[in-house]
């Protein structure tokens, strides 16, 4: 039974940011930060199966790719990595790589890294604030410059580079050939409306990743079944009895039950919990305004409630 507020640890990268505004008014010493990590409040606590990072960009990622479970645990890891990402804000064409233009052979892809030409097969795509993109592991992506983002993930940190537009660290060319699927990547899922003020935006064995969107002075209920996590996006609310959030905060919740009061703005904010099955259970309004649980047939006695129409899982 836990409810916690997250700490946060910066991590530095090359193609990082010095300006972490409005997500952290972290001290960082003038060092360029690429991404800010969610962790348990206690130290002492099991490591949790999902990691909840911001992102933030101002020149490309590497071109790479991240193994799947089968994959990283031939060479000893616990599991692999699929990832989504949720825009928080982008600069005018800023745009994020997911596949290649076309499909290639398996030599032509370790020709491809070899040589450098990777970087120009794989798909760009322009993104905006809001969008979500999901990336399976074994797809080769970048994110451009420009774009603050958060990301959602399986818990590792397994990167195997493609290219690094030469700041000469190491490609792992052998483990990408091993893992890359060498084409494009299937096409993005849809959110799906759940209920009002509720959104699926992505799910599949791993993760379910919800939108959600409280009125202003409104009372919720959050339920968790097992790890989840609340990262707050706008607006402010009074969790439980003391804890004040707002944006770029995180809760760690699990097992257990969260009380919820909105602020003025209301609240916006990002649910990530280990799916592959939604929680029709995941929220109860408790002022009487809004039904949280009648679209898509979820009710309060489906322990593993049906899949809406085209999507719980994303393969």
């Amino acid at each position: 039974m836990t409810v916690e507020h997250a700490f946060v640890r910066a991590v530095d990268k090359p193609w990082g940011s010095t300006d972490l505004q409005p997500w952290s008014k972290l001290s960082h010493d003038g060092a360029a930060v690429g991404e800010l990590w969610f962790q348990r409040a206690d130290e002492r606590a099991s490591s949790p199966t999902l990691l909840v990072k911001l992102l933030f960009t101002t020149e490309p990622l590497s071109i790479q790719v991240h193994p799947d479970d089968a994959f990283a645990r031939s060479v000893g890891l616990d599991h692999g990595k699929t990832e989504a990402w949720y825009i928080l804000s982008a600069s005018s064409g800023a745009h994020v790589a997911t596949g290649l233009k076309t499909q290639i052979t398996i030599p032509k892809l370790r020709a491809s890294i070899e040589d450098g030409s990777i970087a120009d097969l794989v798909q760009w795509r322009g993104v905006e604030k809001d969008d979500t993109i999901f990336v399976p592991a074994g797809t080769i992506h970048s994110i451009g410059p420009g774009i603050i983002l958060a990301e959602i993930q399986q818990r590792s940190d397994v990167t195997y580079r493609l290219f690094d537009y030469d700041r000469h660290r190491g490609l792992q060319v052998d483990d990408a050939v091993a893992v890359a699927d060498a084409g494009p990547a299937d096409s993005q899922p849809a959110p799906k409306r759940l209920a009002d003020g509720r959104t699926l935006l992505v799910a599949n064995s791993h993760f379910v990743l919800e939108r959600v969107e409280f009125l202003p002075h409104s009372i919720w209920e959050l339920t968790t079944l097992g790890e989840t996590w609340f990262l707050i996006l706008d607006g402010n609310a009074r969790i439980g009895s003391s804890l004040d959030v707002s944006i770029g905060d995180a809760l760690f919740v699990e097992n257990d039950h969260a009380g919820i009061k909105t602020g003025a703005e209301g609240l916006k904010g990002l649910l990530a919990y280990v799916g592959p099955h939604i929680n029709p259970d995941l929220l109860h309004n408790r002022d009487g305004r809004i039904d949280a649980f009648q679209s898509y047939g979820l009710t309060h006695s489906s322990p593993h409630p049906q899949k809406p129409a085209n999507q719980t899982e994303v393969q």
